[in-house]
């Protein structure tokens, strides 16, 4: 067997990825993972969402401020009604362990629960604009993330990595810088304690709200978005229901009705409606992924709404 001869051309050896080669692969690999449908539809999902909170918000500001109408619980009860016609009567059609009574032999105190969270969370984030500023609530508003995160902990068994922890710490760190800052600044004009209620009642309407958004995603995923929405349409209207004939009779029958306000106050459940609706769908891909998404685009249709209706 004859030996290779010394001088015949050389193999071409492998070359050592550069750091454009390895900048490149990170790029493609975050590209895969980025840019997949469950992403993506989580994405859109969630603008849509994001504007459809923003139109309650537009709805409930106009009727505030141009027809000094407050009746949050109102609005709630009308939407909480129209869940409970479509979503609660396609319940009590429903066969076997997904029929309506069934459902409430069962486990009907969960129900109660989860819809007492949901109404008291939507009643005490709009009764905090009357202590605090829309920026307050807006940035405070951000805390039920971090306890979505704990209570995803415990119920959903959701786990994190580092960068999430250090996430929520940073979170929690704006809370309190937040909180200190309103107190300082109430103190100069003697409001100092009324913007510590309106701070505090924002933080209680967030850690509400998570738990009802977890609750939430738990239904979906084991049971079924037509139980959650339904169960929730039913014991919503209830309890919206009593709260609103406590707390704004007065202001309902002081209302000088027309067009224009009825048509207001119909269109806030619609957007209200819509925003259920696509959160119990969205409910079936993940909370955290999408909770980021919501807030920061409602929060951007909200701040340039608030410019314009100042101008």
């Amino acid at each position: 067997m004859e030996a290779a001869s010394p001088a015949g051309p050389a193999a071409p050896q492998p070359r050592a990825p550069g750091a454009a080669g390895g900048l490149g692969s990170l790029l493609r690999g975050l590209k895969r993972q980025l840019f997949t449908w469950n992403v993506l539809k989580t994405v859109a999902l969630g603008q849509m969402l994001s504007l459809c909170i923003c139109g309650t918000a537009i709805t409930s500001q106009y009727l505030a401020e141009i027809y000094r109408v407050n009746t949050p619980m109102l609005q709630s009860f009308i939407n909480y009604c129209l869940l409970l016609l479509f979503y609660t009567v396609m319940l009590a059609f429903q066969s076997g362990s997904d029929n309506l009574l069934h459902i409430l032999k069962r486990k009907w105190w969960k129900y109660v629960l989860l819809g007492l969270a949901d109404v008291e969370a939507n009643y005490l984030i709009v009764r905090a604009y009357q202590y605090t500023t829309l920026t307050s609530v807006q940035l405070l508003d951000c805390f039920g993330i971090p306890v979505l995160m704990a209570l995803s902990w415990f119920v959903l068994y959701a786990r994190y990595r580092v960068i999430h922890l250090i996430a929520v710490a940073v979170c929690l760190l704006g809370v309190g810088t937040m909180v200190g800052a309103d107190i300082l600044a109430g103190r100069e004009d003697n409001s100092g304690s009324d913007v510590l209620i309106g701070d505090i009642l924002v933080l209680l309407g967030a850690s509400l709200y998570a738990v009802s958004n977890v609750c939430e995603e738990y239904i979906v995923k084991k049971l079924s978005r037509q139980e959650f929405l339904g169960m929730v349409g039913l014991f919503g209207t209830i309890i919206s229901g009593i709260q609103l004939s406590i707390v704004e009779c007065k202001d309902i029958a002081s209302i000088q009705w027309d067009w224009k306000i009825g048509m207001f106050i119909n269109v806030h459940p619609f957007f209200g409606q819509n925003s259920f609706a696509v959160l119990g769908i969205l409910s079936k891909t993940d909370l955290r992924s999408h909770s980021l998404s919501i807030r920061s685009v409602s929060r951007v249709l909200k701040a340039l709404v608030k410019v314009v209706c100042l101008m």
